[in-house]
């Protein structure tokens, strides 16, 4: 963010040619890849219902789940669990899917995971957990996590996990079936859990960092870690408590990977606390935004929603730019984690391209005031859903059919090519970037 751009707009002029000296353009400053990924602005999307299942996206993987057949414990308390998942992940995402995201000018992709999905490099992030003793049916996971990440590698893209996000945490941190199970959430009321939930996040940094050194040449498009996604605190204090001593905890194993928090739709506040928070790399305020859960949402015409983001003086507009100059000034930002097209059918009037205005009139704010934002979500198993699926939006012509940077041609096999193909983008990349 800031930060980063300042120092390297200082790097290309802190030695100028002397007066009347004719000189070559100054080159690009070095610059890491994983620096360029971390910080170039996220287009991203989703990978919904890939790893933590939801059945409004998909129910194929629920037809042997146990009552009430709603999260990933009910499916994994069914029969043929293991079979199931497991033909599920290698087929719900696949080099094609990679193949298209890349080619529409997306840049990232977040991946919700839960803490059971770790179990095949740490069986121990189970014990005392409503998924203890079925590390057989999750432990293929891991496997195909760190399968993700190179391939999205090989396309450009960065991953943002936990984004990657931390979608369902032991004891449940909100009412939600993605958050794991149908029972009531006791994160918050449940030292252990909470302890353990950090844990596991060490075991997840520490792991991530481990295959990517592992790797000839190392993976470098981890762009971050999201700690809870849409967590329901018992009260902010107890929440910002937790971020704490967890980032502390995160930052002793690697002092460079951004950490995503999730603020609960209480953006100023958490705004806040990152400003007081002490981090030796970003912190990132993740932000859901949805028009079509409320009654109030429900009753307002799309006209009036697309205004409330192309208005200035309006609430949302105002909040961003307040929020994103706090969180400049702290070396952090804010990204839109998950937001759609969706709106209830009261809002709508059947006018062509009122949908279509919805969605653009997002992506400008969200390039005006954010450091990113990530479409909720890829696809759904049910075609022509234009509100909430990328793959049928673009088909629909509602979303963008390319944002950002083009690529041009196809992706390049031959590695010394792509590496040299890779520098020449990436140079581009950084001019766009310097010239904000």
């Amino acid at each position: 963010m800031r930060k980063l751009a300042t120092k390297l707009k200082e790097s290309l002029h802190k030695n100028p040619p002397p007066s009347g000296v004719v000189s070559e353009p100054p080159l690009s400053p070095k610059i890491s890849d994983s620096t360029l990924y971390q910080y170039r602005k996220q287009r991203g999307v989703n990978f919904g219902s890939w790893f933590v299942l939801e059945r409004w996206i998909t129910d194929q993987p629920y037809r042997f789940a146990k009552a009430p057949g709603q999260s990933d414990l009910d499916i994994a308390c069914g029969a043929n669990a293991r079979e199931t998942l497991e033909h599920h992940w290698d087929n719900w995402i696949v080099e094609s899917d990679w193949d298209w995201v890349s080619a529409r000018g997306i840049n990232a992709v977040r991946i919700p995971i839960g803490y059971y999905h770790l179990c095949g490099v740490d069986s121990s992030v189970l014990r005392g957990t409503a998924f203890e003793d079925l590390d057989s049916v999750f432990s293929g996971a891991w496997f195909r996590i760190q399968k993700a990440i190179e391939t999205a590698g090989r396309y450009g893209l960065g991953v943002l996990i936990g984004t990657l996000d931390l979608h369902a945490a032991p004891g449940k941190q909100n009412k939600d079936a993605h958050s794991g199970t149908s029972d009531p959430p006791t994160f918050f009321s449940d030292r252990y859990s909470r302890d353990h939930t950090t844990r596991v996040l060490c075991t997840l940094v520490k792991s991530l960092k481990d295959h990517a050194a592992s790797q000839t040449p190392p993976l470098t498009n981890l762009i971050g870690i999201e700690l809870l996604n849409e967590p329901a605190p018992s009260s902010d204090s107890a929440l910002q408590s937790w971020y704490t001593s967890t980032i502390k905890a995160l930052r002793n194993i690697d002092p460079n990977i951004p950490l995503y928090i999730g603020e609960c739709w209480r953006t100023d506040q958490y705004a806040d606390f990152v400003e007081r928070s002490v981090s030796s790399s970003p912190l990132v305020l993740d932000h859901h935004l949805y028009r079509c859960f409320t009654d109030a949402d429900n009753s307002t015409p799309v006209t009036e929603h697309t205004r409330s983001f192309t208005d200035p003086s309006a609430h949302t507009p105002q909040m961003f730019a307040r929020v994103s100059e706090k969180l400049g000034r702290a070396g952090g930002g804010i990204v839109i984690g998950e937001w759609s097209g969706g709106l209830n059918p009261g809002s709508l009037t059947g006018k062509q391209g009122e949908q279509g205005d919805y969605v653009r009139a997002q992506l400008a704010l969200y390039e005006k005031h954010c450091a990113g934002w990530f479409f909720w979500t890829y696809k759904k198993q049910w075609v022509g859903d234009t509100g909430w699926s990328m793959r049928d939006s673009v088909g629909g012509g509602v979303f963008p059919d390319r944002v950002g940077l083009q690529r041009r041609g196809d992706i390049i096999k031959d590695e010394d090519e792509r590496h040299r193909k890779r520098d020449e983008e990436k140079e581009q990349a950084l001019g766009e970037f310097l010239e904000e």
